[in-house]
């Protein structure tokens, strides 16, 4: 299959199934001198592994993350950067029954329209165990981006029908609950309604806002290469999500030109800025220099216990209650996942960047 690959400079190739023997990926084009470890690759995974907390699958995996090339003595070299994460507790038996129909709300059904076959086992590429390959490529980006003084930080804004009270904003909170959200009000709050969901063997969605801070003016394309263009490609591609906005997304649609416009201004150390973002950081498909924001809209998770109904490979309708281990809530562990899509995005977006100016490139080979 075509289309796993992602970024054109920096780039990333993720390959693996559910149940195969492992997931992994393969990261091009990062510069030689990054000092880099499992241990920096092993943050980021811990926190889409599975079965952390009651909201997430009961799977039980450790995700340990084994550099296989493009490291040495600590550093990047320049050459492929090679990560497997294992598979190790899979359950295959669990899907077995599924091959003879197409699960509502999966990719069965397109599977079979495509390929003439499909991988049952969990999805396949289509499983949310395939997101391991790109957090483990995410983590090396934001590490690169880190050191060009750029900080992502996404969380979970809302679940079903709660919504995170931004006066009670707390970063420290994000990483305290279960749910990954900065208001730990809203976040009880949450918890007892997927609780109530799980009671009725059903499933619920949410809102990822991610916060991208330190990016400079100037990074992205006016045309196809846009930068929120590319964010929304990245953001879309992870399975669950259904909706992409930045800034003031479709609330925008309902202002005027005098109330969505952001004022320009003097900055305290007299760099041009804006007295507002409703743009979310990006005019014309090119960065301005402020904070860059940007929500992701997470689907239910498909696979519940509740009847539903559907029909088999040959038309016949039935009845099935899906049987497996599945969370009842893709949101939490999908926050990493938002963060390492827009690392991804922004690294290859830099590195292209370098050569848009002659002056840059007379500087950095006469130096």
């Amino acid at each position: 299959m075509a289309g796993s690959d992602f970024g054109s400079i920096f780039k990333i190739t993720t390959w693996g199934e559910s149940h195969g023997a492992g997931i992994g990926v393969v990261v091009d084009g990062c510069p030689a001198g990054l000092p880099l470890s499992q241990e920096d690759i092993q943050r980021f995974l811990d926190r889409r592994r599975p079965g952390q907390s009651p909201f997430s699958t009961p799977r039980k995996e450790a995700d340990r993350a084994q550099i296989l090339s493009g490291v040495f003595e600590g550093k990047t070299t320049g050459t492929p950067i090679s990560i497997l994460v294992k598979n190790e507790n899979q359950q295959s038996r669990d899907y077995s029954e599924i091959a003879s129909y197409y699960r509502p709300g999966h990719a069965d059904y397109t599977f079979d329209a495509k390929y003439g076959f499909r991988d049952y086992r969990g999805g396949g590429r289509s499983s949310g165990r395939e997101t391991i390959g790109r957090v483990a490529g995410g983590a090396v980006a934001s590490l690169l981006l880190s050191r060009l003084g750029i900080e992502i930080t996404a969380y979970t804004k809302t679940i079903g029908p709660v919504c995170c009270d931004m006066d009670r904003f707390s970063q420290e909170e994000i990483s305290r609950n279960p749910v990954c959200m900065p208001d730990a009000a809203a976040a009880k709050k949450a918890e007892e309604y997927l609780k109530e969901c799980m009671k009725a063997q059903n499933s619920c969605g949410g809102i990822v806002e991610c916060v991208i801070t330190g990016v400079p003016a100037g990074i992205g394309d006016p045309v196809f290469e846009k930068l929120d263009a590319n964010l929304a490609k990245a953001i879309f591609s992870i399975g669950a999500v259904k909706g992409f906005e930045i800034g003031e997304g479709f609330e925008a649609a309902a202002l005027t030109g005098l109330e969505n416009n952001d004022s320009f201004c003097a900055g305290p150390f007299g760099q041009i800025t804006k007295e507002t973002n409703h743009a979310g950081g990006i005019l014309g498909g090119i960065s301005d220099g402020c904070p860059i924001i940007f929500r992701a809209a997470f689907k239910p998770t498909p696979s519940i216990a509740a009847p539903q109904k559907t029909v088999k490979k040959d038309g016949t309708p039935i009845t099935v209650s899906i049987k497996g281990r599945h969370d009842p809530i893709i949101v939490p562990r999908g926050v990493v996942v938002v963060e390492s899509m827009a690392a991804l995005t922004l690294a290859d977006m830099m590195l292209a960047n370098m050569g848009t100016r002659l002056s840059s490139i007379e500087d950095f080979y006469r130096r």
